[in-house]
């Protein structure tokens, strides 16, 4: 895996980022006209900027973490910010589970995106996310909430159950 992925900030939509917290440098933020900041991570203090307005989120990486429940108010934050003309990054640790799980709940409320199609439209500008299991299980319940019907489902795998969206990259490593 190639480690400048990790300090990369994606850009999802023109108004929504993702990252590590790595990749967070006031340059960066200003240059890329940044005004806001989901931090979802429990160790790492908010950048303090002139003119920045950070939201903290206190989330284990863990899948008993109860992520879905800031779903619709950080979803709610970053649509409310664009309207207004900002644009927001969301970042935890790694930029792995739980920003890229925000992301998704955002692109599934506000972009009207089946939670495949998010996954798929994020991974493709972050190919190093990976939600954790625990995070899958809430954002299919989310999708089911919003759509009344689901695009990923969970499948057994080798190593317990797996969103299904995760299975050609897994299948080599576990043989199905």
């Amino acid at each position: 895996m190639d480690l400048a992925m990790f300090n990369q900030i994606a850009q999802i939509t023109d108004h929504l980022y993702l990252s590590s917290a790595g990749a967070i440098k006031s340059e960066r933020i200003r240059s890329l006209g940044i005004t806001n900041i989901v931090n979802c991570t429990m160790e790492i203090p908010n950048l303090k900027l002139p003119s920045l307005e950070c939201i903290q989120i206190h989330v284990e990486d863990s899948p008993s973490a109860r992520l879905g429940a800031y779903f619709d108010r950080c979803a709610d934050k970053i649509h409310n910010v664009h309207k207004s003309g900002g644009k927001t990054l969301v970042h935890c640790v790694a930029g792995v589970s739980r920003s890229a799980s925000l992301c998704m709940a955002y692109l599934m409320k506000y972009q009207r995106m089946p939670l495949d199609q998010a996954y798929f439209h994020i991974k493709k500008r972050r190919p190093v996310i990976h939600p954790n299991v625990g995070f899958w299980r809430q954002m299919i319940d989310y999708e089911r909430r919003l759509f009344g019907r689901n695009t990923v489902k969970m499948i057994p795998s080798g190593i317990g159950p797996i969103p299904d969206v995760y299975k050609e990259e897994t299948k080599n490593m576990y043989g199905y």
